[in-house]
Formats: C-alpha cells, structure tokens, sequence
C-alpha cells in the first residue's frame, strides 16, 4: 500500500472514531471535546502546509508508477526519466521506482529506469 493511501486511511479511521467518541457523549462534553480536537487540527494543518510548502522548493525529483514505452527503428523507449549529460551534474534529489517495461526493436534502445 503506498503511503499516501495509508495516511488518508489513517485520516478516515481517525475521523470515524473521533465521531463516534463524540456521539456517545453527552451534549456539553462532546462541544467540549470537539472545540479543542478543532484548534489542535487547525494548528496541525498550519504546521503540514508550512512542511509542504518548504519540501516542494527542495528541488527534488520523483519518478513513479510510468507506463510502458516502446521504440523501433533506432528509436528510443524511456520508462523512467532521460536528463542529458552536460545536466546530470545539476540535478537535485532524485527518485525513481516501479517504471514500466520498455521495449525496443530493429536497433531501438529501451530504458526502465534512469539515463543520465
């Protein structure tokens, strides 16, 4: 399971018990519960837009989940990711996984993964 949809899993399993805890109370606990639950998740959406916000100007690279590529006659197929040379030097953090099959025929060159 990838983790983007462990933590939306998590997320729903978290909501659906904090619901039910809340529905089980009485009125005045349950607004009292539910108002502080509110300002700690307000807090912590603050917090995870400020992270993402400083994690995308990294300048990172991720590769993931590419489809199939196929080339003929001295063409090329890249199920990945293809920099030139002279950039290779320049490229920030970079992450490639679970490319796609490539395939090449009649003098093709085929690459699932990465060329630098």
């Amino acid at each position: 399971m990838k983790r983007s949809t462990m933590i939306v899993v998590a997320t729903l399993g978290t909501v659906a018990v904090l619901a039910l805890v809340l529905w089980l109370l009485d009125d005045k606990r349950a607004g009292q519960i539910g108002g502080a639950v509110s300002a700690l998740a307000g807090v912590a959406a603050v917090g995870v837009a400020i992270w993402a916000a400083l994690r995308q100007s990294s300048g990172r690279i991720r590769v993931a989940g590419t489809g199939e590529a196929m080339a003929g006659s001295s063409g090329a197929a890249v199920s990945g990711l293809s920099v030139q040379s002279e950039q290779s030097a320049a490229l920030p953090d970079v992450n490639v996984e679970e490319t796609g099959r490539a395939e090449a025929t009649g003098g093709g060159q085929a690459t699932s993964g990465v060329i630098l």
